[in-house]
Parts: structure tokens; C-alpha cells; sequence
């Protein structure tokens, strides 16, 4: 198994993912805040708020969530159909999945910062449903690469494992120090994407570009020194024989 600076590829792949994590709270905060509340990343959230505005008379927005909804399926569709014939951990498609959603981003940070997304509602629906899609992709692309207890995008059933497992109520705490990461580290996010708020709608977006940028250059890196690796490695016995 090639070593990193995290001490395997599984420590990296987790490093990755939980900074996706990060970046996610970053994004829900941006959109329920800065967007009539809608959650580009937490669908959960989408779907309860729909529920409670078909109920009538509460003022809750139905468009928004609805399309965020739809769009975050459809990001999840396409990334899994380019992920679905490769095999677990880190591949050229999963550079080029979040290279997608990286650049995705970049494109949002600058049409927000040029473009009145609060007061006009078509731009604003077009930048939540487009965010919703870069999420819905970055979901898909984590979920294959089976980091254990990390989605990315929600915590609920994190939370439900860190107590159900943990030894207060009799289980062994497996992986709870990742599972209290990823809940501290979207509530985190969240929490730097409102701040960032106070300045433009664009640093929030911006600063979840960066992010996700990192987390595909340093994957695709690590990815591509192993792959030499074993190739190097799967060579040098026959350079032994000649």
C-alpha cells in the first residue's frame, strides 16, 4: 500500500472526504441563508421543507428545494454513470468528477459576484439548482469511494452511529473519531459559510472552490504516484531477469 503524508491511501481518502465535508457546510449555509432557504447539499432538509410548504400558509419557498431536489439527483445520475464500471478507491474518472464540480464552483463564485442572484429569482434558482447538481455529483463520486461513515453531504445518520455504537450504550465506538469529525466539521463549514456571508455571497462559494480544487489536485496526485508505483514495481522483475 503506498505511503502518504497521512500515513496510507485510506487516511488520505478519509482527509479528502471529511474537507468535502467541510465545504458542504459552506455551501448549506450560503443557500438557506443567502438563497430564500434551500439546501443545495442536505437534501433531507429539501425535503422537509417541501413538505411543510404543501401544507399551506407558511410562507416557505416550494421552486427552490423542488429544483435543488431534482438537480442533486441528477448530478448523483451522471456521476455515477461515469464512476460505474470502475472499482473502489481513487480513478481518472473521479479526478475528472471533481474536477467537474471544482470548476463548477469557480464558474458560480464569479457569476455571483457579477450577476444580482438575490434580487432577481430566475438567477437565484439558476445558482441553487446548479449547486444542488456540483453536490449531487460530489456525493456520488465519495459514496464510490467507500470511506466508512463519510458521505460528504449529510450528517443525520452519522450522528445516529457516533451514539448507537458508542460505549454508553454498549457498543465498541468504532469510528467515532471520524464520525465526530465530520459532524464538527459541517457544523464548521456552516459556520464559515455564514460569516463569509457578512462580506459577499461569492466568498462562501469561493472558499468551497478552493477546497474542492485541493481535494482533486492532492487526490489525483496520490493517485497517479501509486498507480507509477505499482506499474514501476510490476516491471522490476523482469528488468532482474534480463
Amino acid at each position: 500500500m503506498r505511503k502518504h503524508f497521512f500515513g496510507s491511501a485510506e487516511r488520505l481518502h478519509l482527509v479528502l472526504m471529511l474537507a468535502l465535508t467541510f465545504s458542504t457546510g459552506v455551501v448549506d449555509a450560503m443557500g438557506y441563508l443567502g438563497l430564500d432557504r434551500v439546501f443545495t447539499g442536505n437534501m433531507t432538509g429539501n425535503v422537509v421543507l417541501l413538505g411543510m410548504a404543501m401544507a399551506g400558509g407558511t410562507s416557505l419557498p416550494i421552486l427552490r428545494p423542488a429544483l435543488a431536489l431534482a438537480f442533486f439527483m441528477l448530478g448523483a445520475a451522471l456521476a455515477g454513470r461515469l464512476l460505474r464500471r470502475n472499482g473502489e478507491g481513487w480513478s481518472p474518472q473521479t479526478s475528472a468528477a471533481l474536477l467537474a464540480v471544482s470548476l463548477g464552483l469557480w464558474v458560480l463564485t464569479v457569476f455571483v459576484l457579477l450577476a444580482p442572484v438575490q434580487a432577481d429569482p430566475a438567477l437565484g434558482s439558476t445558482v441553487t439548482s446548479a449547486l444542488a447538481l456540483l453536490m449531487g455529483t460530489q456525493a456520488a463520486t465519495a459514496k464510490r469511494l467507500k470511506v466508512a461513515e463519510i458521505t460528504t453531504v449529510v450528517v443525520t445518520s452519522t450522528i445516529t452511529g457516533l451514539a448507537s455504537d458508542s460505549r454508553l450504550a454498549g457498543g465498541k465506538g468504532t469510528f467515532w473519531q471520524r464520525r465526530a469529525l465530520a459532524i464538527v466539521l459541517i457544523m464548521l463549514g456552516a459556520l464559515a459559510g455564514a460569516a463569509a456571508l457578512h462580506v459577499h455571497l461569492a466568498l462562501a462559494l469561493a472558499l468551497a472552490a478552493v477546497i474542492a480544487t485541493a481535494v482533486t489536485v492532492t487526490g489525483h496526485i496520490a493517485h497517479r504516484r501509486a498507480a507509477a508505483e505499482v506499474k514501476a514495481g510490476s516491471e522490476s522483475p523482469s528488468l532482474a531477469r534480463d
